[in-house]
C-alpha cells in the first residue's frame, strides 16, 4: 500500500476521477468492439481527434491536481487494457510526465468494456438500440444479451476494481480510465452509497456497494453518461 499524505473522504481512502476514452477507430467507424480479444488490438486505438480530446483531459486533470494541492507523486492511473483506453492513459500520463511503464500506471482487467456478446461483436452501432431497450425500457439490469454481460455483471467487477484500488492505494489521487458503460455503472452505485448512507453505513466499501446493486439503482446508470474524452470527479 502506498501512503501519499493527502486528505480523503470518510467513505474511501483516496480521491477518484473518471475518464472515458477518447474517440477511437471503432467509434469513428460506428462498430461495436467489446470483446477483450478484439478490444486489445492496436487497430482500435484512438484516432487523431481522440488524442486531442485526451490531451485536453490531461490538462484538466493537471489543473484539478494543482487546485487541490496534490503532487504528481500521489497520482495513480488505473486503466482498462483495451487499446483505446490504454492509448488514453498513455496520453494523459505523458501530459503529467509520468512514466507509463512505471508503478503509477496500472492496467486492470475489471475496468474493461462491457461485453455485449458474440452476436453483436464488430456489428454496427445501428444494432445497439436493442441493447438499450433491454437495459432501460425492460429495466432488468440482471439480464444480459446472449453470451454477454448484464449490467449487474459489470457492477460486480467494477466493485472488485474499486476494492482492489482501495486496498492497494492510500491517500492518492486515482484516475480511472475506462469505457462509457462501466463508468456509468460505477458512478451510479457510488452515488447511491453517498445518497443513502443509512442503508450502507456498516461494513467495508465492497459491502456498501453490494447493498446498492439493486434494479432501481442499476437501471438508472445511463443518467451518468460521459462524452468521449470527458473527465469527471468521482468521489
Amino acid at each position: 500500500m502506498w501512503d501519499c499524505d493527502m486528505e480523503t473522504t470518510s467513505l474511501v481512502l483516496n480521491r477518484y476521477w473518471v475518464l472515458r476514452h477518447g474517440m477511437s477507430v471503432s467509434n469513428e467507424r460506428g462498430l461495436i468492439v467489446s470483446s477483450m480479444e478484439k478490444g486489445r488490438r492496436a487497430e482500435f486505438q484512438l484516432v487523431a481527434e481522440g488524442v486531442k480530446q485526451e490531451k485536453l483531459a490531461g490538462e484538466l486533470f493537471l489543473k484539478a491536481l494543482m487546485e487541490n494541492n496534490i503532487p504528481l507523486e500521489n497520482v495513480r492511473i488505473c486503466y482498462s487494457s483495451f487499446s483505446r483506453t490504454t492509448h488514453t492513459a498513455k496520453v494523459v500520463a505523458s501530459r503529467l510526465n509520468l512514466p507509463f511503464d512505471g508503478p503509477q500506471c496500472k492496467a486492470m482487467e475489471d475496468l474493461k468494456e462491457r461485453f455485449l456478446g458474440p452476436s453483436l461483436e464488430r456489428k454496427s452501432h445501428d444494432e445497439y438500440p436493442g441493447m438499450r431497450a433491454l437495459d432501460v425500457i425492460a429495466a432488468d439490469p440482471f439480464m444480459g444479451p446472449e453470451g454477454g454481460e448484464s449490467i449487474d455483471d459489470v457492477a460486480s467487477r467494477i466493485t472488485n476494481a474499486m476494492t482492489a484500488m482501495e486496498s492497494e492505494f492510500q491517500d492518492c489521487a486515482v484516475l480511472i480510465v475506462s469505457h462509457g458503460g462501466p463508468l456509468q455503472v460505477l458512478q451510479s452505485i457510488l452515488n447511491a452509497v453517498k445518497q443513502h448512507p443509512a442503508s450502507s453505513s456498516d461494513g467495508d466499501l465492497a459491502s456498501k456497494l453490494q447493498v446498492v446493486r439493486v434494479p432501481s439503482i442499476l437501471s438508472q446508470h445511463r443518467k451518468f453518461a460521459l462524452l468521449l474524452g470527458e473527465l469527471r470527479p468521482l468521489i
